[in-house]
């Protein structure tokens, strides 16, 4: 039988020089649609799918390599006599090569004002069938769906090595890449749908970075993106200077971001092992960086930095001071990157959508051994209907904008949390504890004398009276707490008891 290669692609990268190189092998190409017309415009020579058919391309093109003559011609298998008795009794050609990739599902959807009728015209459906029908096959086909491959291929044909093992790692790539295509495709229809838990799920992902090691070095580890992009990611992050970003990088990053977008006012985060260790806000981004710098001085050093500003001269020539791992930001001046050179080890990164509003319907996951946990993101800080005053005391107005600002950064840190602001700064930060008093006496160690006239913030309530003694002992004036515990009462009487105003916001935040 002859030697027959399919063709039929939406990217057209490196098609017309592999057409080339296969016919100068000896095979026939078989092609359909605007990949035919592609291939003829440049001079080679191709076979229309029609021809081997019989039957016109119809419905628009819905229908063309639907067929026997092209299924069967992938999935005869060569060493099963019988098939290959049954081919010559159906005049059927085998089919040796397939290279195809399919709609573009994902660059229409991704398309500002596209319709549900525009993405399902771009759902592929005689691609997906044809690829795995060449998969299946693949010990005597050979699939292609990435370009990058065609090299590799056509290198093998020539020296004779185009073996088994190759070819079932190509034919790996044609289930890996319908699986993802019928992910983003599902996907797609679940939001329209508006379906947040059904009882069966998919994502899909794509590797952007190897790491050199996972959160130990004993671990393996990589970097995934989301198949769509999502504005505001820190994948979109592009990386001016330093060393490559390690496992815990990405991580410790993703937590300053989550907090940083807490603040439409010009703010600086600083985050280590993903906890916030120093929360500013200033008239300028160099303002900022001192007052979250001066939460705690000792933490920031290996640290994570995150600005919504762009980072200027002053600011870099402050930062460059101490040993940071990252400063990530919309943008940076020219001045400022000079000075970072100074620290050639200092990872940059330019997030300029950094601000973008993030998804109100991206899910939160956590990975278990052998399941997944999947919830929807905490977005919300409490509802202003909820707030009420449960002491004798109001919190002052300017309390009231101390208090708000710590419940933010509370809400960031590992429970048990407690956070201590003032004068728009975290003074004091303690989390990860696996009690409420020892993590609001290290929030009061932090603060030092400064915690005189502070607020302090809970990210969930007190069980016992003893974090507001300890507060009113250290000269904390204001407190917030979400509220609901069967003592509220005790609390309340020692605030009442020590003139400390409290409010109750009716919404926790628990960040294991």
């Amino acid at each position: 039988m002859k030697k027959r290669a399919l063709i039929s692609v939406s990217d057209k990268t490196g098609v017309i020089e592999f057409a080339r190189e296969l016919i100068g092998l000896g095979y026939e190409i078989i092609s359909t649609g605007g990949t035919a017309k592609t291939l003829t415009a440049a001079g080679v020579s191709n076979i229309g799918i029609s021809d081997i058919t019989g039957f016109p391309e119809c419905l628009d093109g819905r229908v063309k390599t639907l067929h026997p003559a092209v299924h069967a011609g992938l999935l005869a298998r060569r060493d099963v006599p019988e098939h290959m008795e049954q081919l010559k009794k159906l005049n059927i050609n085998t089919i040796d090569i397939v290279a195809v990739n399919l709609y573009p599902f994902k660059q229409t959807i991704l398309k500002e004002g596209t319709t549900l009728e525009e993405a399902i015209e771009n759902i592929d459906i005689g691609g997906p069938t044809m690829i795995r029908s060449a998969a299946k096959n693949y010990r005597d086909v050979c699939v292609v769906v990435d370009p990058a491959d065609y090299s590799e291929v056509v290198k093998r044909l020539k020296e004779n090595t185009l073996d088994v093992d190759f070819k079932f790692g190509l034919m790996y790539k044609v289930f890996q890449h319908t699986a993802v295509y019928d992910t983003m495709i599902s996907t797609y229809m679940r939001e329209k749908l508006g379906l947040r838990f059904p009882d069966s799920i998919t994502f899909a992902y794509e590797k952007k970075q190897d790491m050199r090691y996972g959160e130990n070095p004993q671990q393996n580890a990589a970097f995934y993106a989301e198949a769509l992009p999502v504005a505001g990611s820190l994948c979109n992050a592009e990386q001016i200077q330093g060393k490559e970003l390690s496992y815990n990088n990405i991580n410790d990053t993703n937590g300053a971001l989550d907090l940083l977008h807490e603040f439409s006012e010009t703010a600086v985060v600083a985050c280590k092992h993903a906890n916030p260790c120093g929360v500013g806000l200033g008239k300028t981004v160099c303002e900022a960086y001192k007052a979250a710098y001066e939460c705690d001085p000792v933490s920031i050093f290996g640290g994570i930095v995150a600005v919504n500003r762009t980072v200027d001269a002053d600011t870099a020539t402050e930062m460059v001071k101490i040993f940071l791992e990252i400063v990530v930001a919309p943008d940076f001046t020219a001045e400022a990157l000079e000075i970072f050179k100074s620290k050639p080890n200092l990872r940059v990164l330019k997030l300029a959508d950094i601000n973008a509003e993030r998804g109100k319907n991206a899910y939160d996951m956590k990975k278990v051994y052998g399941g997944l946990l999947i919830q929807d993101r905490d977005t919300t800080l409490f509802n202003s209907e909820d707030v009420k005053t449960v002491t004798k005391r109001k919190p002052t107005k300017e309390e009231l904008k101390q208090l708000e600002f710590a419940f933010k950064v509370v809400k960031h840190a590992k429970s048990n949390a407690i956070a201590i602001a003032k004068d728009n700064r975290a003074i004091g930060v303690g989390g990860g504890q696996t009690n409420r008093i020892w993590a609001a006496n290290q929030a009061i160690e932090h603060a030092g004398e400064r915690v005189k006239g502070a607020v302090l913030a809970s990210d969930a309530f007190f069980p016992f009276p003893d974090c507001v003694e300890a507060a009113a002992a250290a000269g904390i004036t204001a407190i917030i707490q979400p509220g609901g515990s069967v003592r509220d009462n005790e609390s309340i009487d020692a605030c009442d008891k020590y003139g400390i105003a409290m409010i109750f916001v009716g919404q926790r935040h628990f960040k294991h």
